[in-house]
């Protein structure tokens, strides 16, 4: 059995640990990422178990960009609990809706729509060297 998670926001000093997971972005953005309050780790029982990452779809709607547990920690609720976190967060800042998005491929789609996320849109890109399945949009009021 698991203890309670603990839900913060990354700090500098967590930018080692991020940085060894989170291959997605360049190490300059994640350091910014972290200095504007745009990650929120879960660690539990003292250990860093997985984290979320957001930006301002159209500098006006938080998107979350990025929800990763690590295995261990995985089917046991603390990617909802993560996300529902940040829901709050961003509704305390003035925001009535958020957004995500996932590839049509992703098992991901079922987790927002049970997390009340509607499908709002999507699309392809037709460019040679892009190919990849229809990205899917989501959005929530908060």
């Amino acid at each position: 059995n698991m203890p309670a998670p603990v839900i913060r926001p990354a700090v500098p000093p967590d930018l080692g640990t991020l940085a060894e997971y989170d291959r997605h972005i360049r190490l300059s953005r994640l350091s910014s990422a972290i200095a504007d309050g745009r990650i929120l780790l879960l660690e539990t029982d003292g250990k860093f178990a997985g984290w979320l990452r957001w930006n301002l779809f159209w500098d006006s709607i938080p998107f979350l960009n990025l929800l990763f547990l690590l295995e261990p920690y995985r089917r046991l609720g603390f990617g909802s609990r993560l996300v529902a976190d940040w829901e709050a967060r961003m509704a305390a800042d003035g925001f009535s809706s958020v957004m995500t998005s996932t590839q049509t491929d992703e098992d991901a789609q079922h987790f927002y729509r049970k997390a009340g996320y509607k499908d709002c849109g999507g699309f392809v890109i037709d460019v040679p060297g892009y190919e990849q399945p229809m990205e899917m949009f989501f959005i929530k009021k908060v």
